[in-house]
């Protein structure tokens, strides 16, 4: 463990996470040229982003149970190929079906990489080095958002749309080649726990994972710290900018790197602090929703155009809320037993990405909205005012908050089931730990 071989697993499956998030987010900076190619309403343009979103989500758990039974590499290429057919489609596609189709599959396709790569780094690695990986990973991932923010975005403009998605779906063949030659689920003499011997019994697991208040903790962590960010980044962040707040679109996109030079600052700092302070993840978690939610109310609030400094500030802190949501499969991982990781990650990865979806469609239903009752009361359209984006956004507010709801609760659930001394087969560190910190109060 924690060997060279290790480190070269983790920076091959580095990169096919990069690519994903290349492929993911490649939607972002398109959404005006989105618009121009298959027109329609902001609803229709919110579709594209939403199946994917949908398509991802969905496929979470199956894929987790998948990552039990087969291991994490065949999901990690099958996925890879799925992204290279979706932007392909993409790129050839001229009206909104083929569009629509085109990011299921690569929905499809990104929903088996990160959920592997937190499989193989807990069993290529062990000790406090897990959690500070997972949060390095996202870092290194999320550097694919760079590339669709900035390469992507010049070869957009200069080049045009075909172009543009066919050079995202050549790095994913270049990562394709990459895993198929290197990635190995585990060490040689591993002393993990066997695999499950047949969908049925890792379909067992799966149920014995989701009924764990630790994993329905790790889900609603990262359903209120994932989502508001993404949500920005992939398709709502871009059109407010340019449209609501007046920036040149390449300033825009270059403003979209802000949230990943954030994550990349702060994801270090939480994976150490997650590390060492296991009993106050929760807290941590909490933390940052408040941060991002204290963000939004004052851009939202501010009386006329929100300053630049404003803007970055907002971005700062919606870069936090990714590593943020890291914290919720270390909960997983706490929680649960080896053999049903995958099971496990897979229901937390669902979290934040089902209000991801939520909330990008509603936030295109209200903009439809406001929009129909301007041009029904006589003024002109107009569909991305700042205006119209005050009131869409609204609706993160509710989302989230029902989020917090529900993760206050199953913290509740799973320290009552420590206190019983519930949960020792599965995780007898974490259960050391909060007895250690429960003694000194009580004296």
């Amino acid at each position: 463990m924690n060997s060279r071989r290790s480190w070269l697993i983790f920076s091959i499956g580095s990169f096919a996470y990069l690519s994903a998030v290349l492929q993911r987010t490649s939607l972002g900076v398109a959404g005006v040229a989105a618009s121009e190619r298959f027109g329609g309403t902001a609803a229709l343009l919110s579709s594209l982003a939403v199946v994917q979103l949908v398509v991802y989500a969905a496929a979470q758990v199956p894929v987790g149970v998948l990552i039990d039974r087969f291991g994490p590499r065949i999901l990690v290429i099958v996925g890879t190929t799925l992204m290279i057919g979706g932007q392909v489609t993409l790129a050839f596609s001229t009206d909104i079906t083929a569009a629509v189709a085109g990011r299921m599959l690569v929905g499809a396709g990104d929903a088996a990489i990160f959920i592997s790569m937190i499989r193989l780094i807990g069993s290529w690695f062990d000790g406090p080095l897990v959690p500070q990986l997972s949060q390095w990973l996202g870092n290194i991932g999320q550097l694919g958002q760079v590339l669709s923010a900035v390469p992507l975005a010049w070869v957009l403009h200069t080049f045009g749309w075909t172009p543009a998605f066919l050079s995202a779906a050549s790095v994913a063949v270049v990562a394709l080649v990459v895993v198929i030659v290197v990635i190995e689920d585990r060490p040689v003499g591993s002393t993990d726990e066997a695999r499950p011997t047949s969908l049925r019994e890792a379909l067992v697991l799966l149920k014995k994972s989701f009924r764990r208040p630790g994993t329905q903790l790790g889900f609603w962590s990262h359903y209120v710290t994932q989502s508001p960010g993404t949500v920005f980044s992939m398709l709502w962040g871009f059109p407010f900018m340019v449209y609501g707040l007046g920036y040149d679109p390449a300033l825009a996109a270059s403003m979209l790197m802000v949230l990943v030079a954030a994550g990349m600052v702060f994801g270090p700092i939480l994976g150490i602090l997650t590390a060492r302070y296991p009993q106050r993840r929760s807290n941590i978690v909490l933390a940052v929703v408040i941060l991002m939610a204290a963000a939004w109310t004052v851009v939202l609030a501010w009386p006329g155009t929100p300053p630049f400094w404003l803007i970055v500030l907002l971005l700062v802190t919606l870069g936090i809320g990714g590593p943020g949501s890291l914290i919720g499969f270390d909960f997983a991982r706490s929680f649960n037993p080896k053999r049903s990781h995958g099971s496990a990650n897979g229901v937390v990865n669902v979290g934040g990405f089902t209000a991801s979806f939520v909330m990008v469609y509603l936030i295109g239903v209200l903009l439809d909205l406001q929009n129909g009752w301007r041009v029904a009361g006589g003024a002109p359209s107009n569909l991305y005012s700042l205006e119209s984006f005050r009131v869409a956004f609204l609706v993160q507010f509710l989302v989230v908050g029902i989020g917090v709801v529900f993760l206050l609760r199953a913290r509740r659930r799973t320290r009552f089931l420590l206190s019983r001394d519930e949960g020792v087969e599965v995780a007898p560190l974490w259960i050391a730990v909060a007895r250690a910190w429960r003694r000194p109060r009580s004296r």
